[in-house]
């Protein structure tokens, strides 16, 4: 499919933005990288489901556990500002009742099967109810919004026993790749605090990078577990589409989105990730095939190294491509398989297939809900190029990439035709990743272009989180997984991709590759 006119002048204007704008940010001379303390507490170090077994074992007190992670928080939390209202007390309450059930003394297997994550801490994005906690997703109009009940997932977890220590920052509206906004402020990079964390679950990512929590609750309809999960090297995973429930977060989604919005686990441990699913998906986890054991030598590997050279996103950094190499080394070496290369020439259109399904109708031929309506959130209409004007002298409360994707809702509006076109082609990209993967197949595929980039530079290539969206308007399950870091000591990683359903291939092959390739990387270590 040829570029059209009016992609290729966006193209051209976008390297020439990118490359004015990287001139313009490049005139400041970056300080120097700076990494937050390695935490000090054993405690801090352990999986979710350790942790729990220790505490069942009575071990060690729930009190205990919970004091530590809140002295971490206090410790680190001024430096990144991940973690936005906390509710310690309420968590050291809970802390309490835990350990008075522990007294009591039912058996290890009763609480292991009732309460999986009985007294383990866990914090939850923003965006999700948590009763008690604001609910803005960084929106102005919604600082004073304070749940009053709890998402069905976070409902789902507290259930399980963990104990939520707070709420953790996004982006505006969830809708861009650095959690910035104008109620809470920037979230800054564990492993070096000029770096993002990601968006739009990108306080999760910091959080748990950092050691102040070990597992979390984060959504995703770009992206937006995974590339905050890559940027800081922990574990997260975009479930098969319509399994886990999207209800209790703000914004949600409506029409076609639907089928694109994913709500999924969080994860500083590749162990911890199916037993959350588990517990996030409820009666409906049967369809992830989670209990079905996975020989890794059947597996078939394929692997992609790029896109295809798509003129919107950053070419693959050298180091990605190697860690990636690296990855298909190994599994060759120690699996006895042989990685098939792919190319899939649809893919190289990723961005402008998510676009044009992001503001596809739906099934009953309503349109998609504009994202300045979102920003209006029922108030005040918002008129994107006004607020751009305002926002150029100080005084639009919206953050510029929110007001440049109302503006880009706009244009992709004026040409219907050409978004028929890209949605038909979204569907026969699905079909043909479908049929490629099938029952046995997972795919390696870059997370994200470049490693974490320093703080702004996202808006000198807007669209680079191309390479992790496709997968939501694709509906297939998603495992980012850590490999180590670079050479900078910022997080490498790699996506792992099955076909719809088989989400328990790229949860295997992440505990696998955690084992082979060492997972989450104390920052500050060096």
């Amino acid at each position: 499919m040829a570029l059209s006119r009016a992609e290729r002048c966006l193209a051209l204007l976008l390297r020439l933005l990118s490359r004015a704008c990287l001139a313009l940010l490049g005139l400041a001379a970056p300080s120097p990288s700076r990494a937050v303390p390695p935490p000090r507490r054993s405690l801090l170090l352990l999986p979710a489901r350790q942790l729990a077994k220790r505490l069942r074992q009575r071990e060690v007190t729930c009190v205990e556990v919970v004091e530590a992670y809140i002295e971490r928080i206090k410790e680190v939390n001024p430096l990144i500002n991940a973690i936005v209202k906390d509710r310690f007390e309420e968590a050291l309450q809970e802390a309490r009742q835990v350990d008075k059930l522990l007294a009591e003394g039912p058996g290890d297997e009763y609480l292991e099967e009732k309460f999986p994550f009985l007294g383990v801490p866990i914090t939850v994005k923003e965006a999700f109810s948590l009763h008690g906690m604001p609910n803005t997703s960084g929106l102005v109009n919604r600082r004073d919004v304070i749940a009053t009940c709890d998402a069905t997932v976070v409902s789902r977890l507290k259930q399980a026993g963990a104990i939520p220590l707070g709420v953790t920052n996004c982006s505006e509206l969830c809708m861009w790749y650095e959690s910035s906004n104008r109620v809470y402020g920037r979230t800054n990079n564990p492993y070096d605090l000029q770096r993002i964390v990601g968006g739009s679950s990108g306080g999760e990512g910091g959080v748990l990078a950092a050691a102040c929590s070990v597992i979390g609750v984060g959504s995703d309809i770009g992206g937006s577990i995974r590339m905050p999960a890559f940027f800081n090297g922990v574990f997260g995973h975009k479930p098969t589409t319509g399994v886990v429930p999207n209800d209790g977060q703000f914004p949600i989604a409506l029409g076609a989105r639907t089928s694109f919005l994913c709500t999924g686990p969080m994860c500083r441990y590749a162990e911890d990730l199916e037993p959350m699913l588990r517990v996030m998906a409820g009666p409906g986890v049967h369809k992830l095939k989670l209990n079905e054991k996975v020989s890794l030598e059947k597996i078939r590997f394929l692997c992609m190294d790029h896109d295809g050279g798509s003129v919107f996103v950053s070419p693959v950094d050298k180091e990605i491509l190697q860690a990636q190499k690296k990855v298909v080394e190994y599994l060759e070496r120690d699996l006895g398989v042989q990685v098939q290369r792919v190319s899939v020439h649809k893919m190289k259109y990723s961005f402008q297939i998510w676009l044009a399904m992001m503001s596809s109708m739906d099934s009953d031929g309503q349109d998609a809900q504009l994202f300045t309506d979102l920003l209006a959130d029922h108030g005040k209409p918002v008129w994107p190029l006004w607020e751009l004007m305002k926002w150029l002298v100080g005084m639009s409360s919206h953050t510029f990439p929110a007001i440049a994707l109302g503006l880009t809702e706009k244009l992709v509006k004026l040409n219907r035709g050409a978004n028929a076109k890209l949605v038909s082609m979204g569907k026969s990209l699905q079909a043909e990743m479908e049929t490629l993967l099938g029952p046995d197949g997972v795919l390696l595929y870059p997370s994200h272009p470049t490693v974490a980039p320093r703080h702004h530079f996202p808006l000198c290539m807007p669209f680079n989180f191309a390479y992790t969206a496709i997968f939501n308007v694709l509906g297939l399950p998603v495992t980012q997984c850590p490999l180590g870091l670079s050479s900078e000591g910022l997080p490498l990683g790699i996506q792992l991709v099955a076909a719809s359903y088989n989400d328990h291939l790229t949860l295997a092959v992440a505990r696998y590759l955690e084992e082979a390739f060492g997972g989450w990387v104390l920052p500050g270590k060096a």
